[in-house]
């Protein structure tokens, strides 16, 4: 019987490729930063971030970062407790509403995000005279910025579940919807849920265009206004949020496994 999918060695060639193709650029912006003011290589850009008499010319990317992670918690939870609710709701009870739902949330993609920041500067004047402007506020334009990535997560794990079967078994055992969602359906859709919020945080921690069209302060913008004093330091705050994105995608890898072995 002829095997369908690729040969090992033809994975192995493809791995390699890809693993060169990102590996070259980081290595690249590793070393850049290593260079000193006598063409040689050091670590005094990296033990530089934790000097207190450098830490002024750097201050603005650790307010950008701190307003970014809060930011990012903002958009999980947006993500994570009417996101992901409302997809449940439309595959239990409306599924004939579930094209149109899908069309509405996958639009912003094909939306370019200075476009969708025309659209929301009046809303955000409304917002600065209600609830202050605030760089968290900007979570809800990020919201809708991560729906068509974070949804594509949530319905793989919603297609590979079969919910109508969990939540009625549930049900008649006197079960109320929000036992059924938390205690049932959620963590039948862990895996899914994780991957959403793994893809909401990267968004928020690269999105640059709305935060600064909006003239919020945020790590991206922050990167920006330091690079025109010091080039090396926003190249060490990349590559470090690429190895936190990193290690918290390997994170959630191993507690997808986890939560995969548990139910098996």
């Amino acid at each position: 019987m002829n095997r369908l999918g690729p040969s090992l060695a033809t994975r192995w060639i493809i791995g390699i490729l890809v693993g060169v193709f990102f590996a070259i650029p980081l290595i690249s912006t590793f070393l850049y930063t290593l260079r000193d003011s006598e063409g040689g290589l050091s670590l005094e850009r990296w033990a530089a971030l934790f000097d207190p008499a450098a830490s002024a010319a750097i201050k603005p990317i650790w307010t950008g970062l701190g307003n970014s992670l809060v930011l990012a918690l903002v958009t999980v939870a947006i993500v994570l407790f009417l996101l992901a609710p409302t997809m449940i709701l439309v595959n239990l009870r409306f599924p004939k509403l579930k094209p149109m739902f899908e069309f509405a949330v996958l639009l912003p993609i094909s939306i370019p995000a200075i476009v969708l920041v025309v659209g929301l500067a009046p809303i955000y004047l409304q917002i600065g005279r209600s609830l202050g402007t605030g760089t968290w506020t900007l979570a809800f334009a990020y919201g809708v910025t991560v729906l068509p990535f974070a949804f594509r997560s949530i319905q793989a794990s919603i297609d590979a579940a079969d919910l109508r079967t969990l939540s009625e078994a549930a049900r008649s055992l006197g079960a109320t919807w929000p036992t059924v969602v938390l205690k049932v359906l959620a963590p039948n859709l862990r895996q899914g849920l994780l991957a959403a919020s793994l893809i909401s945080i990267a968004v928020v921690l690269g999105e640059y265009t709305i935060a600064s069209l909006l003239n919020r302060q945020v790590f991206q913008t922050a990167l920006v206004v330091v690079q025109k004093q010091d080039p090396y330091a926003p190249a060490i705050f990349t590559l470090l949020a690429l190895l936190f994105c990193f290690l918290l995608l390997l994170l959630i890898g191993r507690a997808a496994r986890g939560s995969g072995k548990a139910r098996s």
